[in-house]
């Protein structure tokens, strides 16, 4: 089985940095609009936010940056889910050149389901588990990303 497709996007002028490439900050939102996708893949659209009064938020993200990307490359989504129980979704995103193929970045992320209301966590809706489940169950063929899982640290000797 293979990852969820979560969008293309194109580096933007106003995405370029100093450094003459995609400025950090950016990656997250190229990322978060393909989380977009994949809450959109879940069930979870505006009009869920509107019915159930609940959304998700992200807890945790780590982001490695592989490779350069620079004004109007075209970059392309995936994701791969790692892990949900009844609130939760670990997962992970992978961001492409879209023409060219290489693996620009990743991000390891954790979200949590939330009722707008009280602002506290609540179980994901059996239409929504169902379909994380599905997903989670399509994905543990795949391998584990070699990126994931890591602890920040400078290694030594």
């Amino acid at each position: 089985e293979a990852e969820l497709e979560v969008g293309q996007q194109s580096v933007l002028a106003e995405w370029i940095d100093y450094n003459g490439h995609m400025n950090v900050a950016y990656y997250v939102l190229a990322f978060d609009r393909g989380v977009d996708e994949f809450m959109y893949q879940m069930g979870i659209t505006p009009e869920y936010l509107e019915t159930e009064k609940s959304s998700t938020f992200t807890l945790e993200m780590h982001i490695n940056y592989l490779q350069e990307l620079h004004l109007d490359n075209p970059i392309r989504l995936t994701c791969q889910l790692l892990d949900a129980d009844s609130k939760r979704v670990h997962y992970f995103l992978r961001m492409f050149h879209a023409e060219e193929g290489y693996l620009a970045a990743t991000s390891e992320q954790m979200m949590i389901h939330v009722s707008l209301e009280s602002r506290r966590s609540s179980p994901f809706p059996s239409g929504v588990s169902n379909v994380i489940d599905q997903m989670m169950v399509a994905h543990k063929a795949l391998p584990f990303p070699d990126q994931a899982g890591r602890k920040m640290g400078i290694r030594r000797g």
